[in-house]
């Protein structure tokens, strides 16, 4: 990876979060940050991460962990979750984030797993894992696709093969799992103009007290969390198409493109101009 290729920094944080389009259904991110801190936030595929350097912790719902060099973080799809520096010097890794229908492809292929696939741990110590992790990012830099989609396959099974399982169902009061569903659908549609906690309480027909319980019950965050979120999402879908940042901010929903952009580097990791380059030139 060349310096033009990532997204540097004078602080020396730096990133790169691109696609290598030999192997469909994966983002990579190799990064080192310092100051950086993500926030809350989700997933719609999954998250293996290899921490390199330093110490990177790691919010959870179950508690934060601190993943040194030689760990593999493993993260399920929609799990809330946060990220910072745990020592002055930051963390450095290298993450894959592969699809849902890639984990899935793969998990009909090892035959071991029933149902949706998930991961049972959210951190391992596995030196060897995490090499995997990082031969991937090698050889996907080097334009090596056979061994690139390779190493995926296999990092991928190995983390089934020793942590797999269904894919946790998240507990909820029949009532407001309900309400948080429907809710989350509402601002799905209404992400541009959301309507206030209070209109959308009224709307489900409960109070802005129950329906922040049950919203963070459900998803792991409040609904306006959890619609900044979903603001960036949509936005990185609507960068891989090549719409400019500045469209992309009005389309879902931010006020300007400064606003998007703040929020998508904290998120994503790198600002959207950067994101929507690496995936112009592939």
């Amino acid at each position: 990876m060349g310096k033009g290729d990532r997204n540097d920094r004078t602080d020396g944080e730096w990133a790169r979060h691109w696609q290598y389009p030999e192997l469909p259904g994966l983002d990579l991110l190799r990064a080192h940050y310092v100051r950086h801190t993500f926030p809350r936030h989700a997933h719609d595929g999954y998250v293996i991460a290899a921490v390199t350097g330093g110490i990177e912790e790691v919010g959870l719902p179950g508690g934060t962990e601190r993943a040194g060099p030689g760990s593999v973080v493993l993260i399920n799809p929609e799990v809330a979750h946060t990220a910072r520096a745990g020592v002055p010097e930051g963390w450095a890794y290298a993450t894959l984030y592969p699809a849902r229908d890639l984990v899935a492809e793969v998990a009909a292929e090892i035959a071991t797993l029933r149902g949706t696939p998930g991961f049972d741990t959210p951190m391992t110590m596995d030196a060897e894992g995490a090499r995997l992790v990082t031969e991937v990012h090698r050889a996907a830099e080097q334009g090596n696709a056979l061994a690139a989609d390779s190493l995926l396959r296999t990092v991928v099974a190995r983390m089934l093969r020793r942590h797999g399982g269904p894919l946790p169902r998240r507990a909820g009061r029949g009532a407001g799992r309900d309400t948080a569903e429907r809710a989350r659908a509402l601002l799905e549609d209404r992400l541009a103009e959301p309507p206030s906690l209070e209109q959308l309480a009224a709307e489900l027909g409960t109070s802005p007290f129950a329906l922040l319980r049950a919203f963070r019950d459900r998803y792991g965050m409040p609904p306006h969390t959890w619609l900044t979120d979903a603001r960036v999402r949509r936005a990185r879908l609507l960068l891989e198409t090549g719409t400019p940042p500045a469209e992309a901010a009005t389309a879902v929903g931010f006020t300007d493109q400064p606003h998007l952009n703040r929020h998508f580097t904290r998120i994503v990791g790198v600002p959207p101009g950067a994101y929507r380059r690496e995936r112009a030139t592939g």
